[in-house]
């Protein structure tokens, strides 16, 4: 008997027993599904961070005093404490001495500040950044309308602002912007550009904020944070080609640990991110949620393949007297062991792509609703069937060979 036929006959008997075959979908598609949907999350969120994370630029990273992913254990939070902050001095350092990089920008930052113009005010949640002319090349944000700062704004320490465009369209539906007065935090800035519309799926305030002259921060805000803690400078360096984004951020440590005296052998008081460490940080931060994802599918499809096995050898005794008529009439015993083999690996591949289908929906299902990178991971897809195919073929194949070791007179005479 060839394999077509043997196809044909394994979907009679499964279209034969509609209703058992349901059930016994209904395990795999659960253990695929729960897999898939699982991991299509995951890659819907990776891919719109990918994306988001880009703020940097492919050849722009940061220096700051504190970890980009935040702090796993407290020995880390006590070794960032100690941290003396980075400093202006630091990026002239860089500007001086990096041979590597071409654009070297300075940030300072204060969170929950408010805005007002005229009788209107924000709510306390606007973020505030003291930053120099390079802020918009080194974070790919630029301004749509009027200017950008310059130096003799930071020598001067003029109460200029660049607003995100969510601000811009609260106060200034109607009319320009620029050359309007505003208030930050009860303090006058004459508002000189507007900074392009850059919306976050994860509600960043990238419309929401107000870039101000560094000198012009330290004056307004002070020396310490709000915790009093001496304020650290976040430090974005451009390397000159994305080529040497590795060179350049090996340069920029060995300037950084000379400038700031670190002892030979002491590690670094400082960080590095760029859009690929935070990825990477972000992949190491739910790699718990994906072995946990594909071990409870794996116990769910071991589970749905004992009820296979036990299913097939239901079918196995009630089709005895079928098995010895095609046997008496010149099936071999490999047919046999065929047929069934096969109608296990048919109903395991068929509840994994409804399992797979089920799991795009279901992590897909967030992205509809929020301006999330719609995504597909296809190689899971792959595993998925994979793992049922083996699942059909492991609990399959002992109710196949039982089937196929059947005596012909003993199975003609099974009632």
């Amino acid at each position: 008997m060839h394999w077509y036929d043997t196809l044909l006959m394994s979907l009679g008997a499964i279209r034969g027993n509609r209703l058992r075959s349901a059930l016994t979908l209904s395990g795999i598609v659960l253990g695929v599904a729960s897999i898939i949907g699982v991991m299509t999350g995951i890659a819907v969120i990776q891919a719109t961070m990918e994306a988001e994370m880009s703020v940097l630029g492919a050849q722009t990273f940061q220096v700051q005093k504190w970890p980009a992913g935040g702090f796993t254990t407290d020995e880390q939070r006590r070794i960032a404490m100690r941290r003396p902050p980075l400093s202006l001095s630091d990026a002239d350092a860089i500007r001086r001495h990096g041979t590597l990089v071409d654009l070297v920008g300075s940030e300072l930052w204060e969170f929950g500040s408010t805005v007002r113009y005229g009788g209107e005010s924000t709510e306390a949640n606007i973020n505030i950044c003291g930053g120099d002319p390079q802020y918009p090349e080194n974070n790919t944000h630029f301004v749509a309308t009027g200017r950008n700062l310059a130096e003799i704004d930071l020598r001067s320490a003029r109460r200029v602002a660049v607003i995100g465009a969510g601000l811009a369209e609260r106060f200034f539906p109607y009319i320009d912007p620029v050359g309007r007065e505003i208030q930050v935090d009860g303090r006058s800035f004459e508002v000189i550009g507007v900074f392009a519309p850059k919306k976050s799926a994860f509600g960043g305030g990238y419309d929401n904020y107000v870039l101000m002259p560094h000198s012009t921060f330290v004056q307004a805000y002070g020396p310490l944070d709000r915790e009093g803690f001496p304020r650290s400078t976040n430090i974005t360096v451009r390397a000159r080609s994305p080529q040497l984004v590795n060179d350049a951020i090996e340069e920029t440590r060995q300037i950084l640990r000379r400038v700031r005296s670190v002892a030979p052998g002491d590690p670094d008081n400082f960080e590095f991110f760029n859009s690929d460490s935070l990825i990477e940080t972000f992949n190491k931060t739910t790699l718990g949620v994906r072995i946990g994802a594909f071990v409870l599918g794996i116990i769910a499809l071991v589970v749905a393949g004992v009820g296979i096995m036990n299913i097939m050898l239901v079918s196995v005794t009630e089709r005895t007297r079928e098995i010895g008529i095609r046997m008496s009439i010149g099936a071999r015993r490999s047919s046999i062991l065929r047929q069934f083999l096969l109608e296990a690996v048919i109903l395991c591949n068929v509840g994994g792509l409804i399992g797979i289908l089920l799991g795009f929906a279901l992590g897909n299902v967030v992205a509809a609703f929020a301006a999330f990178e719609v995504s597909v991971p296809v190689e899971w897809a792959v595993i998925g069937l994979l793992f049922c195919s083996a699942v059909g073929i492991g609990f399959g194949l002992m109710p196949a060979m039982r089937a196929s070791r059947l005596d012909p007179v003993e199975a003609l005479r099974h009632e």
